[in-house]
């Protein structure tokens, strides 16, 4: 029998010295809980992914001092004769590849580097852009790990992207005990599913159980879910480990058959991407520095959610909710405020902006858009001044929708260093509302957003009797044309055919493609879909090109 622990863990990008000690912890939990074997995910002493920093010298240098460390480490602690599976920065050997950084995993034992493996396939679409950095390895890689009762069980591993691919290392494992796959795996709607159909395939090929180890945390606009799991060669998962947070997953290979081991129950819809956003936002603030954040708060739906996300990333006491009320500013907005701030426990200040705004308009002439434009740039003076005095992270609390047809105002709301709902659309934004609040009333808590927030029609209060609908299709009529159009690439013609109205194509069509530039000077925010703005949807700022207003297909 060899007892295998899955090290799920957050590490944080460049500090290799901390990531070190991270493994040595972690081993050291592994080796308490009898485990003769840890594996780690995918670039664990680097953190992941790094990007530039694998093309300089000093950074590998810094890589190859940290494995130094874990392997002295693991001896003076007396865990030599745990076997340690980790991945890190290498760097190439092969005839013509020599010195180019990779992608590597490496096993540890008796204080040395015993194998090493570099992932093959590099992974190059999406928010991956691993080819243009590493240079791809060409060599399996099989251990021999000692089990508890006398003899060996034969490891192959690979790297995350080598699964994923038809055809890739998995022949050269021969007649393997199992399998390791090191992952940097980031979450997206539905991928849980698709990686354990995938690594049951995989099982299926190799004649061997798969043990899969991924990454967990917040790492700029990525989120890591973790998950990491075991699958036996029938396809049936054996042991699942949570989402979303660090933790040891232990499961037994026994010498004959397959011993079913520990099952995380899977997430609901709703929970997982509100687990998601909350762990990207707490990654975010913590890994930068920041203990707390500053938020616009008006009563609405978005600034509502985003306060709620934000206390439970990092306490309602480090949560500043701001309200700026104009002259526009319904009383039940202000109140919804307030009581929005009273529930999760944060630090509720309000600011009116009304005096600020007659002051440019005695000096200026700003009618129309522009007026109401400079009500946000105001707000978002406001906001960028309190982070500046008192160290706050701003958060932007625009969704994807609105930021989809440019319904943000540059330099105005849209401010901020990190914008929770970038990629959640406005339909999912009430819905992931409805969902929080459901789950404090079934914890026996009060919900965290009033009711009459989620409720009441929206509206940017710019204007008198101003709606959201006054510029904009129904929300849930736009997020449908902007799910065929933005995610799938779906062009006029294919929207026609699906039976959209002309009108609201040409408008909806129109609106996203100026935004773009917009778009461009967003600041980030957590990846939860399979195509977010950003990495994964990459066009032109100066662009002529418009859909073609043509007959349906």
């Amino acid at each position: 029998m060899v007892r295998i622990a899955l090290a799920q863990v957050d590490p944080c990008v460049g500090d290799v010295t901390g990531n070190a000690a991270l493994v040595l912890e972690w081993a050291a939990r592994a080796a308490e809980a009898g485990a003769g074997l840890v594996v780690f995910p995918e670039m664990v002493l680097t953190g992941y992914p790094i990007e530039d920093l694998a093309l300089r010298d000093s950074f590998a240098r810094a890589a190859d001092a940290a494995l130094a460390e874990v392997t002295s480490g693991l001896v003076a602690r007396g865990l030599g004769d745990l076997t340690v599976v980790l991945g890190t920065l290498g760097r190439s050997a092969l005839p013509g590849r020599e010195g180019r950084p990779t992608n590597r995993a490496v096993v540890v034992r008796g204080g040395a580097v015993v194998a090493t493996y570099d992932k093959h396939h590099l992974p190059n679409y999406g928010v991956f852009d691993e080819y243009r950095i590493f240079a791809p390895g060409d060599a399996g890689c099989v251990v021999e790990v000692p089990r508890a009762g006398g003899g060996t069980a034969r490891a192959g591993i690979v790297v995350c992207e080598d699964i994923w691919r038809d055809g890739g290392p998995l022949p050269a494992m021969g007649d393997a005990d199992l399998l390791l796959v090191l992952n940097g795996s980031p979450y997206e709607e539905g991928k849980v599913g698709v990686r354990a159909e995938l690594a049951a395939r995989r099982a299926a090929e190799a004649g061997a159980p798969v043990v899969y180890v991924n990454l967990v945390g917040g790492q700029d606009d990525l989120v890591f879910d973790g998950g990491s799991f075991v699958v036996g060669v029938d396809g049936t998962v054996l042991a699942r480990a949570p989402q979303f947070a660090p933790h040891l997953l232990v499961w037994d290979l026994p010498d004959d058959g397959a011993t079913p081991g520990r099952l995380a129950p899977p997430m609901d819809p709703d929970a997982e991407v509100y687990a998601a956003v909350v762990t990207g936002l707490a990654g975010y603030v913590r890994k930068n520095g920041f203990r707390s954040v500053v938020l616009g708060l008006s009563g609405g739906i978005d600034s509502a959610l985003v306060a709620a996300m934000a206390a439970d990333a990092v306490g309602g006491e480090n949560v500043v909710g701001v309200s700026m009320p104009s002259r526009h500013s319904s009383q039940h907005s202000k109140d919804d405020a307030e009581d929005l701030a009273r529930r999760i426990g944060a630090d509720y200040r309000v600011q009116p902006i009304e005096p600020l705004a007659a002051a440019f308009h005695g000096e200026m002439d700003l009618p129309g858009i522009a007026g109401e434009n400079l009500q946000a740039r105001i707000r978002g003076v406001i906001l960028m001044g309190l982070s500046n005095v008192e160290g706050h992270l701003v958060l932007a609390t625009g969704n994807k929708s609105e930021l989809a047809v440019g319904y943000s105002t540059i330099y105005g709301d849209a401010v901020g260093g990190f914008a929770p709902l970038k990629d959640v659309d406005k339909s999912r934004v009430w819905a992931l509302a409805r969902w929080r609040n459901q789950a404090a009333l079934d914890a026996g808590e009060i919900p965290p957003i009033p009711e009459s927030s989620i409720t009441k029609p929206p509206s940017a209060e710019l204007a008198p009797g101003q709606m959201d609908t006054d510029s904009l299709p129904p929300y849930h009529l736009l997020d449908e044309v902007l799910d065929a159009y933005v995610e799938h690439a779906e062009g006029r013609d294919e929207l026609l055919a699906r039976g959209f109205d002309a009108a609201v194509v040409d408008r909806v069509l129109a609106l996203v493609d100026r935004a773009e530039w917009k778009r461009r000077q967003y600041p980030p925010g957590p990846k939860v879909t399979a195509l977010a703005f950003g990495r994964d949807r990459r066009l032109p700022v100066t662009n002529r090109w418009r859909e073609p207003k043509g007959d349906p297909r």
